[in-house]
């Protein structure tokens, strides 16, 4: 059986296949190789999407990538991607201003369990780029603001420029109630935060086993280091989530590109509970 009829019913691989052009409404500079974009459909068609999925953005002439959405879930009238310059087709895009059109295919992906997480307390742990997947999380936690359930959000980058949404940490923290923590690998003149790896933070907030759901994103070896350290105090693999986006091409799972052992990252993913990879995460070259 072929990859194709095991992820998408071939009625709708045209479908899939074919992209909406979206406009991009605003450019903001996050970081000296990362920008957020906002893009809205031309046709007016909203994108509805779960936290966690990504979408397929086509710059014509030069190609397309995955990138997730890191937008808020209740406005599916914007699309939002937090994009770093690592290639062609993102620099590209990082070079976009408003008016510039570009072809989105999606959403795609298995996403974050939010339901799940959100009838118990839930910690985001990401590193660098990685907290532009985890963001709609985030969003979705100040939605529900008043809950039972507590939200940390831990954060590393490798500097003070490397930080994403800076401007947000304050209202997620004073505003909503969210625990923020953050650190950095290298500190400026500046800096009056934490210095260090993420797991150095994690003493810091509520960690309860069997009550918790732990959403990982961010560099592999990141993820993996924060995985064992939660386990190590009692988390069970299956409330470990982490994104793993590998070599994505064609979002449906026909090309093979990013085969993850029996799985495959663009369609049974990019997010997996740890409990479902950590058999094959420990294989290099997989």
């Amino acid at each position: 059986m072929s990859p194709l009829t095991t992820s998408i019913p071939n009625s709708h691989v045209s479908e899939a296949m074919l992209p909406r052009a979206f406009r991009v409404v605003s450019a903001q500079e996050e970081t000296s190789d990362t920008i957020t974009l906002v893009f809205e459909p031309s046709d007016g068609r909203e994108l509805t999407f779960r936290p966690g999925q990504y979408t397929m953005l086509y710059v014509f002439g030069v190609g397309e990538v995955p990138i997730s959405i890191s937008g808020d879930p209740r406005r599916p009238e914007i699309l939002v991607h937090t994009i770093r310059a690592v290639g062609a087709v993102t620099r590209a895009l990082v070079g976009m201003r408003a008016g510039d059109v570009v072809g989105v295919r999606g959403p795609f992906g298995a996403g974050w369990p939010v339901s799940e997480a959100m009838d118990r307390d839930v910690l985001v742990v990401a590193g660098g780029i990685g907290l532009a997947p985890l963001r709609p999380v985030l969003y979705e936690a100040v939605s529900n603001a008043g809950g039972d359930g507590r939200v940390s959000l831990v954060y590393g980058a490798r500097s003070p420029s490397d930080l994403l949404y800076r401007d947000e940490f304050t209202a997620w923290k004073e505003t909503f109630g969210l625990d923020v923590q953050v650190t950095v690998d290298v500190s400026d003149r500046g800096w009056r935060g934490d210095v260090g790896m993420v797991t150095g933070l994690l003493t810091r907030v509520p960690l309860e086993p069997g009550e918790t759901v732990a959403l990982l994103c961010g560099p592999e070896v990141m993820m993996k280091v924060v995985a064992r350290a939660l386990m190590s105090v009692g988390f069970p693999p299956e409330d470990i989530h982490v994104s793993i986006e590998r070599n994505m091409k064609c979002a449906i799972g026909l090309c093979g590109h990013c085969q993850f052992g029996a799985s495959f990252a663009c369609w049974g993913g990019p997010v997996f509970s740890y409990a479902a990879v950590a058999d094959r995460w420990q294989v290099a070259e997989i």
